[in-house]
């Protein structure tokens, strides 16, 4: 019973792109893993963008760093 868990940041998803990445994820785990889509649970969270970091910044201010260095 296989379950995933996917986070993504908050800037729109639509819900048709989170079907496909719910079905491409359980077709993956069919795939690899012979697991059964019956039992296979995929759960997307999206977080707020002040809730997530990289590089030990906001990913706002990560993403305003890169930018600038090209």
């Amino acid at each position: 019973m296989p379950y995933v868990n996917i986070k993504i940041t908050r800037e729109g998803a639509t819900p048709a792109q989170k079907a496909e990445l719910i079905a491409g994820v359980t077709d993956l785990l069919v795939r690899v893993l012979d697991k059964s889509p019956a039992t296979t649970f995929v759960v997307i969270d999206e977080v707020a963008l002040e809730d997530w970091g990289i590089g030990g910044l906001p990913v706002e201010e990560y993403r305003a760093k890169v930018k600038a260095h090209g």
